[in-house]
């Protein structure tokens, strides 16, 4: 069993917000493999599926952003999941729009999320994929910032990003996190051929 943990607040209000960018992406992962979101005894929403005999499970917290840590403890117990196998994938202020960063381990970075996970854990070895949501941000408005919503257009933009997403947490759900490593240098080699092409 492995399981991708979105890091959101829950509600309408917050749908389309920087700060759901896990939440946005879990939603066009369940989309895709035509699985859905169900209330559980958790303070978390599931959806369950599987891939090539693979048992995995999208996990949307009902604890808001700051207490994230408190359903991540809850999903381990019940799966009885060890950390290399508890997939993070959240926002990252401090990566430019559309830019992904994927790490096996590390701090929080200044994502209370992140913080609230590594505290409940008691560990910060946990794979994680971070979704850049732009800098543009006036010094110490960072809450303002990232609880705004997206413009239309760059959350159009942002499914070409969840595309790549989809690919990692699927060879993740395959084969862990070397054929997920494995999965993202192929795409950044790819990545820097078409860029140079493209300058020719």
């Amino acid at each position: 069993m492995r399981v991708i943990f979105g890091i959101g607040n829950p509600g309408i209000r917050y749908e389309y917000t920087r700060h759901n960018a896990g939440f946005l992406l879990l939603n066009y992962f369940s989309k895709k493999n035509s699985i859905r979101f169900k209330e559980t005894s958790g303070e978390y929403l599931e959806a369950s599926g599987k891939i090539e005999d693979k048992n995995y499970s999208l996990i949307k917290p009902v604890t808001f952003v700051n207490n994230s840590g408190v359903a991540a403890r809850q999903v381990c117990d019940k799966y009885e999941i060890e950390p290399e196998n508890f997939l993070v994938v959240c926002d990252d202020s401090n990566l430019e729009n559309y830019s992904i960063r994927v790490r096996l381990s590390g701090g929080d970075g200044g994502h209370n999320g992140l913080y609230s996970i590594i505290y409940h854990l008691v560990t910060d070895k946990f794979p994680r994929i971070r979704i850049g949501i732009g800098k543009s941000f006036i010094d110490d408005d960072l809450v303002n910032y990232v609880l705004s919503e997206f413009p239309k257009s760059e959350l159009e933009k942002f499914e070409n990003t969840f595309k790549t997403c989809a690919i990692l947490i699927e060879n993740f759900i395959i084969g862990g996190n070397k054929k997920m490593l494995d999965a993202n240098s192929i795409l950044i080699k790819s990545e820097k051929q078409n860029n140079s092409t493209e300058n020719i």
